[in-house]
């Protein structure tokens, strides 16, 4: 367990680091496009761009909830919902294995991009709402603090773990 939890945790601090990546450059996108008319922002690659990166930043974040799902919980919600389930996993503690991973805002935060992602992924991009995006944006930076806050407490918590068990 204990190489696990290490494993775990350092896999959280290296993935928090790339989607502060994607989350720095989906704003600088957006505000290039923004700098447009606002006729020209709403039909160009601009939306597309970013609506691209902000599926990444779900998708990404999305990898790391699965990641301790499988390596702490040893199990990972099935079906047409597990999307929306892992999230709600990671909301609870598991008593006597992990404390909760996600606070009840940071899901709620969370599920607008999960959301999201399933637009993107099932709508031509010539059909996305540009003022959907910008709300998405202008919540981006708070959204991303609060889960690094917690993910990098829930890593904290596995080093503990894993070094108590030495």
């Amino acid at each position: 367990m204990k190489a696990t939890y290490l494993a775990v945790a350092g896999r959280i601090r290296r993935d928090l680091q790339e989607l502060n990546q994607v989350v720095e450059r989906t704003q600088q996108i957006w505000q290039q496009g923004s700098t447009l008319t606002q006729a020209l922002a709403e039909t160009s690659y601009y939306v597309d761009a970013v609506a691209l990166n902000l599926h990444g930043f779900y998708a990404g974040l999305e990898r790391i909830l699965e990641v301790i799902a499988d390596g702490v919980d040893q199990s990972k919600p099935a079906g047409a919902n597990w999307h929306r389930e892992l999230i709600q996993q990671l909301t609870v503690e598991i008593r006597g294995i992990r404390p909760a991973v996600l606070s009840a805002a940071t899901r709620d935060r969370l599920d607008r991009y999960r959301g999201f992602r399933h637009v993107v992924r099932h709508v031509y991009t010539f059909n996305l709402d540009p003022q959907q995006i910008e709300l998405l944006i202008q919540h981006l930076p708070v959204t991303m603090a609060q889960v690094s806050q917690e993910l990098m407490a829930f890593a904290d918590v596995l080093e503990a773990i894993a070094l108590a068990e030495s």
